[in-house]
């Protein structure tokens, strides 16, 4: 993930009526607890038109950066800046495949170059979207540095079986054509998640354009609420408490940009992203005093969504509990010992957030397989109505009981556990 640099677009602000970044920022209010939160995701949607997409990512560009530094005024670092577009095959239609690889390319390198995060949108949103489309997005996955991308597996209408199977193929395909078999962390296969959504890589935009969402990376201000007490009613407030002032501070600062650009606010995903040692799992357990996955981790997913839904701002994406296992220390240690599992996983999603999220998986699990696993998490977000996703990273040549081998410097390293 990368962050970004100020650009010439600062001095538009002048003449939009507002004399400095300050014209829409805001202090926070003084909170209970003493941890703040980080701005994980500060992502805007573009309808991109591909003869004219440069200044349509300068056009972002510039907005995202003044928001940005409004944001740090106010006290909240912000890691990363992101474009998200609508589904691709949407606008490089009419064009060969080799065509559409190039596009991509120039579209990556302008990334690369200007510091953001990309997101390309699903190559299948709908049961009747060409698969050859997820074939194409596989190819572009993997010859990227920054792109991201989806295939859709459930929506409003059930589950998209033949999205389930061509999503399988790019993690297949990806396995066998990136280092380390890296280029499924930029890959989801997703079920129910809106647009509109700033995490990655589930993001993407259906709307009008010139909107913005932000996203946070709050797990330190969810432990240090947790560890004020082991009452679940008493910990819930705890998280209200701790995360709710800087929810309405950011909130605050996105609402006075809005009104001062005219781009649209979207909402905060309030889900608390870790960050290695920034561990959600840790949290949990200083609640629960038993590692994750004994009983009780359930009750706590369950207490910390409950807790981000309660808060008074306008949310969105999946704004619930988040446990990726290669993002969290702590998380990827209970994977080693075993104490958690695919289905462990599952289950804690029906009360709380992500679905399956960065799971290493041994080189040899078929497509079948995979088909099955992805098909287990559309079964239960259309069961309960609910966004999902499956990140699933498999890694050729490594069998369970090895460790992977990644160096991406988000990735923690973790066993392969067999597949049941």
């Amino acid at each position: 993930m990368k962050t970004s640099r100020l650009a010439r677009f600062l001095a538009a602000a002048f003449l939009l009526g507002f004399a400095s970044l300050g014209a829409y920022s805001a202090s926070p209010a003084t909170p209970k607890f003493s941890e703040k939160p980080k701005i994980r995701a500060l992502t805007a949607f573009v309808p991109l038109d591909r003869a004219h997409y440069r200044e349509q990512i300068g056009d972002a560009l510039g907005e995202l950066r003044k928001l940005k530094a409004a944001l740090e005024q106010a006290g909240y670092e912000v890691q990363t800046i992101r474009i998200s577009t609508q589904p691709f095959p949407n606008y490089t239609r009419g064009l060969s495949d080799e065509e559409t690889l190039a596009f991509f390319r120039d579209y990556d390198a302008l990334a690369v170059k200007e510091g953001f995060d990309a997101s390309i949108g699903p190559a299948m949103l709908a049961e009747s979207d060409d698969p050859h489309q997820a074939e194409l997005l596989a190819k572009i996955l993997a010859a990227s540095k920054t792109l991201e991308g989806t295939v859709v597996v459930a929506g409003d209408d059930g589950i998209h079986w033949r999205a389930v199977h061509a999503a399988a193929g790019i993690m297949k395909y990806l396995e066998d054509h990136t280092p380390h078999s890296q280029g499924n962390f930029s890959f989801a296969a997703t079920a129910l998640v809106p647009p509109g959504t700033p995490f990655y890589p589930a993001s993407y935009y259906a709307g009008r354009g010139h909107e913005f969402a932000i996203g946070l990376q709050s797990a330190n201000v969810v432990a240090e609420a947790l560890g004020t007490t082991h009452d679940v009613k008493a910990a819930q407030q705890a998280i209200e408490d701790a995360l709710g002032p800087h929810a309405r501070a950011v909130e605050a600062v996105a609402q006075r940009a809005a009104g001062a650009t005219g781009w649209n606010y979207l909402g905060l995903d309030l889900s608390p992203a870790p960050l290695k040692e920034i561990s959600i799992g840790a949290a949990i357990e200083n609640f629960t005093g038993a590692p994750l996955g004994s009983s009780g981790t359930l009750t706590a997913a369950a207490l910390i969504t409950r807790a981000l839904r309660a808060l008074p701002v306008k949310r969105i994406g999946y704004s619930g509990l988040m446990l990726p296992v290669l993002e969290d220390s702590d998380i990827a240690k209970r994977w080693d010992e075993g104490t958690l599992s695919l289905d462990a996983l599952l289950a804690y999603s029906s009360v709380c957030g992500t679905g399956i999220d960065v799971a290493p998986l041994p080189g040899d699990v078929s497509q079948e397989q995979l088909a099955r696993i992805i098909g287990d998490m559309a079964s239960l977000a259309v069961k309960l109505q609910k966004p999902l996703s499956a990140r699933l990273l498999p890694v050729a040549g490594k069998k369970a009981g090895e460790r992977t081998e990644f160096d991406d410097p988000f990735l923690v390293n973790a066993t392969i556990r067999p597949l049941p």
